[in-house]
């Protein structure tokens, strides 16, 4: 761990086992798990917790302080799983009042120029390609993967297993299962390429194909769609996440295809 041309806090908790190349910069309040390698010109500042064997590419900056006039100089987090690569020039910004963290998941790949504004929260296995940009408090379920250059709006959700176009503008909610393209962004099917390499069966990829015909090729609105799913279809856990994920969406969901 050793490294003469970098400055490393005193008070910094990095494991024994962590490679950190020359002119890196961590500060105090930092937190790194065993295995992980932080290469040269990395900046990680104060509040940035990092899992195990990640690996942090030349000049990503950790855990910065958030670019919301609203924040106060409160001490608060940016969080790290394990198992995360974060390629050149990411920027993760840390939590504000609101929520007190910026959430990174574990087995992610974060490419490079992306960045993941205060109190965003990224799930497991998520792929965001390079120069993504997540304004505050968005949320990136699981297994998400978002083309690259794509822009997400503040307060947007991006559903579990859900495979967004490069270069998109993402300004309402994208539920579970579906790929989004086109400009202005729409519903463009279900995932169901991602969703077999996920070992999900034909069987459940064919209920949830049919749930969002009810959502996208009815010409029902989206109350009385999700009320006519919940009395006709039969009730699982992807049938479930969706009618939930629709009821609960604040900025609404994408349109269908016109």
């Amino acid at each position: 761990m050793k490294q003469p041309l970098a400055y490393i806090h005193p008070s910094a908790k990095i494991h024994p086992s962590v490679v950190i190349d020359p002119f890196v910069t961590i500060e105090e309040n930092v937190e790194i798990g065993e295995g992980t390698r932080i290469g040269s010109n990395v900046t990680i500042m104060a509040g940035a917790r990092i899992g195990k064997h990640c690996t942090i590419f030349p000049g990503a900056v950790i855990s910065a302080v958030p670019q919301d006039l609203k924040f106060q100089g409160e001490e608060t987090l940016a969080i790290i799983g394990d198992n995360t690569t974060i390629r050149e020039c990411v920027t993760i910004n840390r939590g504000t009042a609101a929520k007190s963290r910026t959430v990174v998941g574990s087995n992610c790949l974060i490419m490079a120029y992306c960045h993941v504004a205060h109190d965003c929260v990224v799930g497991d296995n998520v792929i965001m390609s390079n120069a993504t940009q997540l304004a505050g408090e968005v949320v990136v379920d699981n297994y998400a993967v978002i083309g690259g250059g794509t822009l997400v709006h503040q307060f947007c959700h991006i559903g579990p297993h859900v495979m967004v176009q490069g270069g998109a503008l993402v300004n309402k909610d994208i539920p579970p299962f579906v790929k989004a393209a086109r400009e202005p962004i729409a519903y463009a099917g279900v995932n169901s390429i991602g969703l077999r390499r996920r070992e999900f069966s034909s069987e459940t990829i064919r209920e949830i194909q049919e749930i969002y015909r009810y959502l996208y090729l009815s010409g029902l609105n989206n109350s009385d769609a999700v009320e006519r799913i919940e009395a006709e279809l039969p009730a699982t856990k992807e049938r479930d996440e969706i009618i939930l994920f629709v009821r609960n969406a604040k900025r609404g969901i994408i349109k269908g295809y016109v």
